[in-house]
């Protein structure tokens, strides 16, 4: 049986929310580092702190306070729609008995913005992971690696979510089987990161039996 244990990136994964940051990513790019046009798609699947580590050093140092105060006013303000089917399918996983976890560079000021909108969204997973609690950021497998030993699994015998190039190659790397979600890039795109790339969570029996092994 394949389906050992599932573990989910949150924006673009769990949430329809990668649109918006792609936006609010976009405007930040425009306005410090105008010399990187795809800034917005280098920094998804980072963490705040590597993003500011890798491109708010020297001169943009004192930017972070700026960045930091913007984006906190962003998630304050923002909705956070579930991907079509996600409830449904986390809650099919909790019938089968799958260890489940949240996997996310998002950090725990950015939770307590979700938790305002859905009181019991921690009930939806096992274990929730976040920027605090890895070492480094995607695309390295650290973040997963300490997922699955959080419920003494082999990684080989898990399943991870994820949307950004990133993210698909943490999963990668931790040697887990790779479900690409089509949400922030093309089908086309994430192909190659992916062992299945679904574009939501309705309709998934074909991924229901391949993850029990049928």
């Amino acid at each position: 049986m394949k389906l050992q244990g599932c573990f989910f990136d949150l924006d673009g994964v769990v949430f329809n929310t990668e649109p918006l940051y792609s936006v609010f990513w976009g405007e930040v790019g425009e306005r410090f580092h105008p010399e990187l046009p795809d800034f917005a798609q280098r920094i998804k699947g980072q963490t705040l702190d590597q993003i500011f580590d890798i491109y708010f050093k020297g001169e943009l140092y004192g930017a972070r306070e700026d960045v930091q105060r913007l984006l906190t006013a962003f998630e304050e303000q923002m909705n956070f729609p579930f991907i079509p089917g996600f409830e449904a399918f986390a809650a099919w996983l909790r019938e089968v008995g799958c260890p489940t976890a949240l996997v996310t560079s998002s950090n725990r000021m950015k939770m307590h913005n979700v938790y305002r909108h859905y009181p019991d969204f921690d009930k939806l997973f096992g274990d929730i992971l976040t920027a605090e609690d890895f070492d480094e950021s995607k695309p390295s497998p650290d973040c997963y690696l300490k997922a699955a030993a959080r419920f003494g699994l082999n990684p080989k015998e898990c399943v991870g979510f994820e949307d950004s190039f990133n993210g698909l190659k943490s999963l990668g790397a931790a040697g887990m089987t790779v479900v690409g979600l089509s949400t922030t890039n093309s089908a086309e795109a994430i192909q190659p990161l992916c062992d299945i790339v679904i574009p939501d969570y309705l309709n998934l029996r074909q991924l229901k039996d391949y993850l029990q092994g049928a």
